[in-house]
């Protein structure tokens, strides 16, 4: 299984926690982990050794300084944004699949159902959150980025790439311009610019599964007229996701999965410090 990351060095420890919560409840072999970086972090000794710990094989893939010649940043549009959508320039070039998630995730069920699934045709596999607004978003959505054709407005917390189509139709010329010509319309940007230039392209894959919003489930057990109560999340759900603001790391987190993600998280460090 292939397994991609974005990170800074202020979020190693939660990336530690996310990989050992994949490995812990995943079924496949073998685990070969892409870390972006823009430099060489700072722990990445302790990321090996846990890596080693865990059996996983550990690819730090360092940008550098001149990665984004050209392009346009500021601080509105950090160049984070560009490394999931142009992933496929820095991967080995005989990868043909693999999975972006971002580490605010935990998972607690195998992933490889999610990892194994059809792609056909489809550039990405991703889920959206429309349900949970009742979809009053998708219009506004599709207008302002202008995508009419795409079927919904979508997550990129939990990204399946298929490398083999990307190549053939991502651009990063396209993703430059695209930024240039809608500066003050990208509320998300890396996400913004996913929707609007390959929303279409997306296979869409089930939030309660896949990218479960961990800040709403009373919406979701209310979407499932009460099915999605705590008991079939934890036998199900694959992906929680701890999206906004509040962070389940943080001592003042107390929403209904912080004692499981607080868990994972010790559970993690004990792997490092041995």
């Amino acid at each position: 299984m292939n397994l991609l990351f974005a990170i800074d060095n202020h979020v190693v420890d939660q990336l530690l926690t996310t990989l050992y919560s994949i490995v812990t409840n995943t079924t496949a072999q073998s685990f070969e982990v892409y870390v972006i970086q823009k430099n060489k972090l700072k722990k990445t000794a302790k990321i090996t050794r846990f890596c080693e710990e865990l059996g996983v094989k550990y690819h730090p893939i360092i940008l550098g300084a001149t990665f984004l010649e050209n392009a346009p940043v500021t601080n509105r549009y950090p160049e984070t944004i560009y490394y999931r959508l142009l992933a496929q320039q820095y991967l080995p070039q005989n990868l043909t699949r693999i999975l972006y998630l971002d580490v605010d995730t935990l998972i607690i069920n195998d992933l490889q159902p999610l990892y194994r699934i059809e792609m056909g045709d489809y550039l990405y596999a991703a889920a959206s959150h429309s349900a949970l607004t009742n979809n009053v978003v998708e219009p506004i959505n599709k207008l302002r980025l202008g995508n009419y054709e795409a079927e919904s407005y979508y997550n990129s917390g939990t990204l399946l790439l298929n490398l083999t189509a990307i190549r053939q139709h991502v651009k990063k010329a396209d993703i430059v311009n695209y930024i240039n010509n809608n500066k003050f319309t990208l509320f998300l940007p890396d996400q913004d610019v996913l929707n609007a230039l390959y929303g279409h392209q997306i296979k869409k894959i089930p939030d309660e599964l896949y990218n479960y919003d961990a800040r709403r489930s009373p919406l979701y057990y209310a979407l499932s007229s009460g099915k999605w109560d705590l008991d079939w999340v934890i036998r199900h759900t694959v992906v929680l996701h701890f999206c906004g603001r509040d962070k389940p790391w943080k001592k003042d987190y107390h929403s209904r999965y912080a004692g499981l993600y607080k868990h994972y998280a010790y559970r993690a460090q004990q792997v490092a410090k041995n």
